[in-house]
């Protein structure tokens, strides 16, 4: 039966779309919950570590909110503003949102819109890298890729971080994956990528500071540039790096017509890397002109 569910899988389209789409909204569900805990967690973790190393000398005042009560898994969901634990039925992927019409059960709090937007946004994906890739590790490689990068986009808009937790996973993955260039080319590729892209943004970096005496971006966008690239290969840099500018001055200028921005507003830089390595990962057979192979 497995075979039979296997060949179909791979040979028709529909069936592969079908499953994908479900199986994405269900893991957009979990990203969810990690794109909002995860950034706690580690400002608990650093905290902890800072009241560990300074003790009295810590300027973070008295509250010690201990890490270990916080985690992806506890406590279970709940509405923000009541604190009132989420039925099960509300938390089926998109749906829940539509029978809740967008409101908590309890209090009816509004729920954020982004909530089932990430959920149908990662389906959405998952059905079209069903399209462009069939191949059981390909595929799987594919799926890991898109996860982690709507996680790591969403982190760094909301908060400028870009968790060493993701990116370092990210990049040893990219490199796993590609132990026998199932997307790269080759491993040789893969690892070229990687140092890549980390030195390329590193010298954009230090250009930038010694000629304007500030930093222009984070160390985090070496890290997920290097892990982008570890996935897509070195070829990548130039559609990735193009996409992700373009998107970013776009952007700021929205912004700063809008009178929302100003000069010294931080731009989520890491958002449209990611933006830019999935559309490559997604598009790479249209995008050879811009490939440095």
């Amino acid at each position: 039966m497995y075979d039979l569910f296997a060949f179909i899988f791979q040979n028709s389209f529909l069936l592969r779309g079908c499953v994908l789409f479900v199986f994405g909204a269900i893991i957009g569900s979990f990203l969810n919950v990690v794109i909002y805990r995860l950034p706690i967690m580690l400002k608990h973790k650093w905290r902890d570590e800072c009241l560990e190393l300074l003790g009295e000398d810590c300027s973070i005042n008295d509250e010690h909110i201990d890490s270990l009560s916080f985690n992806l898994i506890y406590p279970g969901s709940h509405c923000p503003a009541c604190k009132e634990k989420i039925p099960f039925w509300s938390n089926i992927p998109i749906f829940g949102y539509l029978l809740l019409r967008g409101k908590c059960y309890k209090c009816r709090g509004k729920i954020s819109l982004r909530y089932p937007a990430i959920e149908l946004l990662t389906g959405i994906l998952f059905i079209i890298a069903g399209h462009f890739y069939n191949e059981t590790v390909t595929l799987s490689a594919c799926l890991v890729f898109i996860s982690f990068i709507i996680v790591i986009m969403l982190i760094d808009y909301d908060t400028r971080i870009l968790p060493d937790e993701l990116t370092l996973l990210l990049l040893w993955l990219g490199l796993l994956f590609n132990l026998y260039g199932q997307i790269a080319g080759s491993l040789g590729n893969a690892v070229i990528g990687a140092v890549v892209g980390y030195v390329f943004l590193w010298l954009v970096f230090w250009i930038f500071k010694l000629i304007t005496k500030r930093d222009g971006m984070g160390y985090g966008d070496f890290k997920l540039l290097a892990a982008i690239l570890a996935f897509c290969g070195y070829g990548a840099i130039s559609p990735v790096i193009l996409i992700a500018s373009v998107m970013g001055i776009l952007y700021f200028m929205i912004g700063k017509l809008a009178g929302k921005f100003t000069n010294d507003h931080q731009i989520p830089f890491g958002t449209f890397l990611g933006i830019g390595g999935i559309i490559v990962l997604l598009g790479e057979k249209y995008l050879y002109i811009f490939s440095l192979n």
